[in-house]
């Protein structure tokens, strides 16, 4: 038999366009056509994959460039949960550099992360944890509602993420990719987010650092399958820090204890998310009332079993409780999600 050649190469090249122009959007929704996605995915999302405001993403002479503007630091004080290179920022106000309160280079949700006395001693009340009992119409909370890393690093397809390394053993080749320079503030980010990436998981859990958000679908329906909900904090307006109560409608049980796939996003040039499956956990939908009016639909995951954690987790330091006694929560900024069965 004699094939045709040049209808092969059209059909090839038909192929190739089509799945060229298969978004990350509608990955998700061919994937989990049931699931709505959340704005913590929404808020990452190109347009067309284009130009966007502040944000490029340029391909071109083997390298990919992801540029974006540095964001402004105001007045007042901003408590931030997992700013900067995964610890916590304090922005006073004040002239001169912000004070940077760090919970060094891994997020505070890396369970096998010890905090030292030193941290605690320098700032001991930030609201990072608290305990399940607390989630009760009328509680009180100081809380800070912000973006935990820059906003503008958003999601690339998936088969442009593919092509850039991912690894401790290539940071020389990622600098050249994303054209940082070796050395800069920005290079020693990438190395401490692939550093946790690379951690070991705590005992009965799985975790995945995903550079997409098909890479992500696929962890969390690996994981749950695919009849899932998705959910992320959904803040009414950027606000300073301030007091928040639970408001009257009350606290919703989105589920029981059960398996769910929490991500949190990472400090990374663009969209890399910590994903990590945990199989005791309670997700709660929280209404809040700022003092100043804004309106917050938080998530809160406790965790029900946390004697896998290090025993110097920063969670047992600041709430004086031992690994494996009562179970541990956290709110989830607005850039992070959990995906839960239905």
């Amino acid at each position: 038999m004699k094939f045709h050649i040049l209808p092969v190469v059209t059909f090839l090249m038909v192929v190739v366009a089509t799945n060229a122009a298969l978004s990350p959007e509608f990955y998700w929704k061919s994937t989990l056509p049931t699931t709505p996605m959340p704005k913590a995915i929404t808020d990452l999302l190109h347009s067309d994959w284009k130009e966007e405001k502040d944000t490029t993403v340029g391909v071109g002479n083997g390298g990919v460039n992801v540029g974006a503007e540095k964001g402004n630091q105001g007045g007042g004080t901003d408590v931030s949960v997992g700013g900067g290179n995964g610890g916590v920022n304090v922005h006073t106000g004040q002239k001169g550099k912000p004070v940077h309160v760090g919970l060094g280079p891994y997020s505070p949700f890396d369970y096998n992360y010890a905090a030292s006395d030193t941290q605690l001693r320098d700032h001991p009340n930030v609201a990072l944890f608290f305990m399940e009992k607390d989630l009760h119409r009328g509680y009180k909370f100081n809380l800070h509602f912000t973006h935990t890393t820059n906003i503008h690093a958003t999601f690339l397809p998936r088969t442009l993420a593919d092509s850039i390394p991912f690894s401790s053993n290539n940071v020389t080749d990622i600098y050249q990719k994303l054209s940082i320079t070796p050395g800069s503030d920005e290079a020693q980010t990438v190395k401490n987010t692939i550093s946790e990436c690379e951690e070991r998981a705590i005992e009965r859990e799985e975790k995945r650092c995903v550079t997409s958000l098909e890479s992500m679908v696929d962890f969390a329906t690996s994981k749950l399958g695919n009849s899932v909900d998705a959910v992320s904090t959904e803040v009414g307006k950027e606000s300073e820090l301030q007091e928040y109560t639970i408001a009257a409608s009350g606290v919703k049980n989105m589920g029981g204890d059960r398996e769910s796939v929490v991500c949190h996003k990472e400090t990374y040039p663009y969209a890399v998310f910590y994903c990590h499956k945990s199989d005791a956990t309670i997700v709660y939908s929280v209404p809040l009332e700022g003092a100043d009016g804004n309106r917050v639909t938080a998530v809160a995951v406790c965790h029900t079993n946390t004697s896998n954690w290090n025993p110097k987790h920063f969670a047992f330091q600041v709430l004086k409780v031992q690994p494996g006694t009562v179970p541990v929560c956290h709110f989830l900024p607005q850039d992070h999600l959990v995906f839960l069965p239905k």
